[in-house]
């Protein structure tokens, strides 16, 4: 099969290569899907386990990608829940290869039936950006319909879903990003937008929640405006500084059918909307994961035409 393989951690990005490997085999509890679909998450190459495995050993030459859309093509000894040729989507094991490839071996609990309404591309663009939206607003930030909710990078494929599901529970919500990011980030729903690079953060006053995609100095101001009893909820890593009378949480996102399927149902519903950025071909992939200036959205792989 054609996979994108990545060796060299010091290259990054610009390391990806183009190859042929065999194709995946369906361990206990797996399945292989055939992908049609990859989403890319730029930092992962900063991520530990895509070089080395759970016992810190290098697991180098692996394939990056987490995100999938794609059609169940076999299933492992003792596997439940879904069929050969079931379309599904999902997030990939952060430690095994990844959905950069024309196929991908994966736990079945990872993955969610897609509806055959939900194309493909959209499918792709859902998991890791929805269900961190979701775990980061209902499981760790505790929302509240009422809540004041600030959202930095809301412009982005994260903060766009945060925006939209906590204004879908009646946050009110204040989105962060450059000037350029403005009408973006009303179209998605926030009621203020506060532009990082001229505005005041401080002037924001408090708030109930910050889910914080940006972190550095950003994440240490936004401390300061939580209100007693409210949560820093931290996408980027450890925060830095601890709210007066709050809260801070740093998380990893986790695979949740469930969650998955409260997100796609939002979809298909008109509830929600994805943000997708640019969509390539395997073939283009080095390229558009590589790219010259800054894009908005989350980049979409075309692995089957």
């Amino acid at each position: 099969m054609k996979a994108i393989l990545v060796t060299d951690q010091a290259a990054g990005k610009a390391g990806m290569k183009l190859v042929e490997r065999p194709e995946p085999q369906a361990a206990i509890n797996d399945v292989v899907v055939q992908v049609h679909t990859s989403g890319f998450v730029p930092t992962e190459l900063e991520w530990p386990s895509t070089w080395t495995d759970r016992l810190d050993h290098d697991r180098t030459p692996s394939i990056p990608g987490h995100e999938l859309a794609g059609v169940v093509s076999a299933l492992g000894y003792g596997t439940t829940g879904l069929s050969v040729g079931q379309r599904v989507f999902g997030l990939a094991d952060w430690y095994r290869d990844g959905t950069l490839a024309e196929y991908v071996a994966i736990e079945a609990r990872n993955l969610a039936p897609l509806p055959d309404d939900v194309d493909f591309t959209v499918g792709a663009s859902l998991p890791i950006s929805g269900l961190t939206a979701w775990q980061g607003l209902f499981q760790h930030g505790r929302l509240q319909a009422g809540h004041s909710v600030l959202v930095h990078g809301a412009a982005g494929a994260v903060g766009s879903m945060v925006t939209q599901l906590a204004r879908e529970f009646g946050a009110y919500v204040i989105g962060t990003g450059r000037a350029a990011d403005r009408q973006t980030v009303l179209d998605f729903g926030a009621k203020e937008f506060v532009d990082l690079d001229h505005d005041t953060l401080e002037g924001v006053g408090g708030v109930d929640l910050v889910l914080d995609g940006i972190g550095g100095e950003v994440g240490k101001r936004s401390a300061r405006l939580i209100r007693a009893g409210g949560t820093l909820v931290s996408i980027v890593g450890p925060v830095e500084a601890q709210p007066a009378d709050g809260r801070a949480v740093d998380f990893v996102v986790e695979s949740d059918r469930a969650q998955l399927g409260e997100i796609v149902q939002r979809v298909r519903d008109g509830r929600l909307r994805t943000n997708i950025g640019n969509v390539a071909t395997l073939d283009d992939a080095v390229a558009a994961l590589n790219p010259t200036e800054r894009r908005k959205g989350k980049t979409i792989i075309r692995v089957r035409p």
